[in-house]
């Protein structure tokens, strides 16, 4: 009587499981369907443009730094012929310091990429088997009466589940599970049975992480981030041409000296020789002839001064424009083509046009906005994460089952089933589970994030200040740069009446020589004065130059001619 108990109970279970709930069955499939079409119609979330394979440029690929093939391209008669113009270009192309800078801008590239890393989607799946033998210890267990009897159960069971955040905060995902059982046990009227589920869930932030502004704020961040590390690369450039063109007048103002020690020891020497054989005839007394050979000693060692300040400065450029990268150039010469003399008449500025063209258009003015940028996007970040989490959570799922039914008084199999009839009964969604959640964290303190919106609106007067303290930078540059104009016009002027007037005064000595009313002291004392006249109308002409790139550099015009370049290089 008991065991025919049991078997009435386990037919009217199968009975109620063939039939659904007690009572009329109810048709959820509508239902079911429009959960999925609202999950998959969600509002978006935020997507990229960027990619890992668009970002990752061939240059930051290869493991080898790339040669430069400008620069055999400026080789003419055994020389490297540059021009101003050709210098800078070489330098974008080949000096170190702005290639570093630019991978600080590929360092931005990737770390805006990353700033999405939230919203990657995931696709977790799992596969697993079990196989298990138990001793029994009743015969509810199904399988005999004895304590040699084993109940054998073999589980196979695998799972898919997707993950994914979206921009307005809210999570989302979908699962399906499938299971399937089998034993030796006689009570089962499923054997094997087959168990499917389908899941729907959602999790909303309703305070706390709510909407694009506080979900998107790192990737807004890194964005800003971005485009301060572009005005950051274009300031170094900015800075890098203008020593760039420092170096070039340098080397023609060094080699313009070195022609003016040349000129003045030969100069020198014509005096010393001419000396000379005026004391071989007796015209002149012999301690007169150690004035001019202590002259043309003084002369060779300020020409030996001259060399030697000429090949440093030389390479110095050669260093910055990366011409010894080439082994094949490590030993050619250097020709520059540019004249130290003003081209027309010289320049004049407005310093209140000067500096409101600095304000507007320097990089680091560009840099200063991008960070407070980034300051008042981590306020709002920063408050937004004081406020209490409160999630609004909801979940819908179908289940299935199936298998190969058997009657269990009889032991005969009265039905077959599979795999397919369970997904049958999950994808009809004849038997739905609805779950619905509101919850709320609530932390009586919350110093964390209140020390975080500290620490942001320090930042941002940090960066207000630094704003300012930049402003002050490029006026006082720009105020400098003027003045250097300025005083650089009037040295050149001043210097090219001394030319005239120091090679009158020469000419003059030496006729009075020629006659016989002056010895030939007043003759090298003129040229000395001479290449003194002539070594600082060049420092004059070079300084003009230089203060015209500092008004270029001041107001960041130096950068325009060359923005197709630095585009290239930060894009």
């Amino acid at each position: 009587m008991m065991r025919g108990y049991h078997s009435t109970a386990r037919v009217n279970k199968a009975a109620l499981v063939t039939r659904g709930f007690c009572g009329e069955r109810m048709n959820f499939r509508p239902l079911g369907l429009l959960l999925i079409a609202c999950c998959a119609t969600i509002t978006a979330p935020a997507q990229s443009s960027e990619s890992y394979h668009g970002l990752l440029t061939p240059r930051v690929r290869s493991d080898k730094l790339p040669a430069s093939d400008r620069l055999k391209t400026y080789v003419s008669d055994g020389k490297l012929r540059l021009s101003l113009r050709d210098a800078i270009l070489l330098a974008l192309e080949a000096n170190s310091n702005i290639q570093i800078g630019e991978t600080q801008i590929e360092t931005s590239k990737f770390s805006l990429l990353g700033a999405f890393q939230p919203f990657d989607p995931f696709l977790l799946s799992s596969f697993q088997i079990s196989r298990s033998s138990t001793p029994t210890s009743s015969q509810l267990q199904g399988v005999g009466d004895t304590s040699s009897s084993t109940l054998n159960v073999l589980t196979h069971g695998a799972a898919i589940n997707y993950t994914q955040l979206f921009s307005t905060g809210t999570s989302v995902s979908a699962g399906i599970v499938g299971s399937r059982s089998s034993t030796n046990s006689g009570f089962l009227f499923l054997n094997p049975n087959y168990i499917t589920n389908l899941s729907f869930q959602f999790t909303q932030p309703l305070l706390r992480n709510f909407g694009r502004s506080a979900n998107t704020a790192q990737i807004r961040i890194a964005r800003r981030e971005l485009s301060e590390s572009r005005s950051v690369f274009a300031a170094e450039v900015n800075d890098t041409i203008q020593q760039v063109i420092l170096s070039y007048w340098s080397v023609v103002q060094s080699r313009g000296t070195l022609d003016v020690q040349q000129r003045a020891l030969k100069l020198a020497e014509a005096s010393y020789n001419r000396n000379k054989r005026s004391l071989e005839l007796g015209a002149l007394p012999p301690l007169d002839i150690s004035r001019s050979e202590s002259e043309v000693a003084a002369r060779r060692v300020d020409l030996i001064q001259a060399e030697y300040i000429s090949l440093q400065t030389e390479e110095a450029l050669r260093l910055m424009l990366g011409v010894d990268q080439d082994p094949q150039l490590k030993s050619i010469g250097m020709e520059l083509t540019e004249s130290a003399q003003p081209n027309g008449d010289l320049e004049n500025v407005d310093p209140d046009q000067v500096l409101t063209a600095a304000l507007s258009s320097r990089p680091e003015v560009s840099a200063a906005k991008d960070a407070l940028a980034i300051d008042e996007t981590g306020i709002r970040f920063a408050r937004n994460q004081l406020k209490p989490d409160l999630s609004l959570g909801g979940q819908y799922a179908s289940y299935g089952i199936g298998g190969n039914q058997y009657d269990l008084v009889t032991g005969q199999l009265t039905s077959q089933g599979g795999l397919g009839s369970s997904f049958g009964q999950t994808f009809g969604f004849g038997f739905p589970t609805y779950q619905g959640s509101l919850t709320l964290n609530f932390p009586v303190r919350n110093r964390g994030a209140q020390a975080r919106l500290g620490n942001a609106l320090v930042n941002r007067k940090r960066d207000l200040y630094t704003s300012r303290q930049t402003d002050e930078t490029i006026t006082r540059q720009v105020r400098d740069a003027v003045n250097q104009l300025n005083a650089a016009k009037l040295s050149l002027a001043a210097a090219n009446t001394s030319v005239d007037l120091a090679k009158k005064t020469l000419r003059a000595e030496q006729r009075k020589v020629e006659i016989g009313d002056e010895n030939d002291f007043f003759v090298l004392d003129a040229q000395t004065r001479l290449a003194a006249a002539e070594t600082a109308q060049l420092a004059a002409q070079i300084s003009y130059q230089v203060a015209l790139a500092a008004i270029r550099h001041a107001t960041g015009d130096l950068l325009t001619p060359y923005q197709m370049q630095i585009d290239a290089a930060s894009k």
